[in-house]
């Protein structure tokens, strides 16, 4: 495992304005946003259509393909972080800005994310990663292209580095950003960090969940979802009563990246993190197995999944996966 900076993250440098880890962490999920953002991404969102992937085992998958008219740089795949979407303004906002630099861009929804609750049976969870790796295969398999990139955020970097030590899926490269990389830390990050990402978190599961049990009465029915304050002990519930994993430790540790996980890649990969991200400890990296194709680049500033770089709330690392991954033109 090697350090250096050819995507230049280390040299973010925010105004002093939004230096803050808290407002780069939430303001790119700020409503205000999305409208900047619909004007820069309507053309990624214009040649948008949605594509059912059925994976193995009766898994079906719901993402959004935007292709180029002419012959195209490359393919990139997104993966969002939990509870976000193939909608999520930081998947919206990279993807826009590779879309504009030549690549066609495929948007994946995980599994109960995005209104697709009705499509499977079974719950979410984080190591459910056979799917998304059919799903990866399926997606690259159909849109053949000169490179194919994997890209993810929070979980889906996590998702994402795990799919690049499986072989045989066709990608040239893998980027995680902010990535889960020891879920028992993040885990503690959220119950004793900022009250406020754990609220949303909470918020948005048992939305999802509720969405999931109107989607399956026969099957679901979790009842008052507010006798669980916490998220560990929300966690604690379904890993015990909807996986096949014995208790919660078990589960954090199946989709944790630390350890040997990683020695086992197969195509150069790199992971961005910061040092002020809320919710990702930097203090996990030394626990990644190393390996010569894995790189990591270093901010101190940037938040989670934040690095906005001006108070038009763009992303500057949207560029510099723009400058790190599309030929000149």
């Amino acid at each position: 495992m090697h350090l250096d900076s050819d995507l230049a993250v280390g040299e973010f440098v925010p105004p002093l304005g939004l230096r803050h880890r808290h407002l780069q962490s939430m303001l790119p999920g700020w409503a205000l946003r999305a409208r900047i953002l619909s004007k820069s991404a309507a053309p990624l969102l214009q040649a948008s259509t949605p594509e059912l992937l059925e994976c193995d085992g009766g898994v079906r998958l719901l993402g959004y393909y935007s292709g180029q008219t002419g012959p195209a740089s490359g393919l990139a795949i997104f993966l969002h972080g939990w509870e976000g979407c193939a909608d999520s303004s930081y998947v919206v906002s990279a993807g826009a800005a590779l879309y504009e630099a030549g690549f066609d861009i495929f948007r994946l929804n995980f599994r109960d994310h995005g209104n697709t609750h009705a499509l499977n049976v079974d719950l979410f969870h984080s190591c459910r990663i056979d799917e998304v790796v059919d799903a990866i295969r399926l997606i690259v398999a159909r849109h053949p292209a000169p490179r194919s990139i994997l890209v993810g955020h929070s979980l889906g970097g996590n998702f994402a580095l795990r799919a690049a030590t499986r072989s045989g899926l066709g990608l040239d490269r893998v980027i995680a950003i902010c990535p889960v990389l020891k879920p028992h830390s993040t885990m503690q990050a959220l119950e004793e960090g900022l009250w406020v990402y754990r609220h949303y978190f909470l918020r948005r599961w048992r939305r999802s969940l509720l969405a999931k049990a109107s989607s399956f009465p026969e099957r679901y029915d979790f009842g008052d979802l507010r006798r669980f304050p916490t998220l560990t002990a929300t966690t604690d519930f379904f890993v015990k009563q909807y996986t096949e994993f014995q208790d919660l430790d078990s589960y954090l540790r199946g989709y944790s990246i630390t350890g040997r996980v990683l020695s086992d890649l197969s195509v150069p990969a790199r992971l961005i993190v910061s040092v002020d991200d809320p919710v990702i400890p930097v203090s996990d990296l030394p626990d990644l197995a190393r390996h010569e194709a894995l790189s990591i680049t270093i901010s101190e500033r940037g938040g989670h999944c934040g690095f906005l770089d001006g108070y038009g709330l763009k992303s500057w690392l949207d560029q510099a996966l723009v400058r790190a991954l599309a030929p000149a033109r």
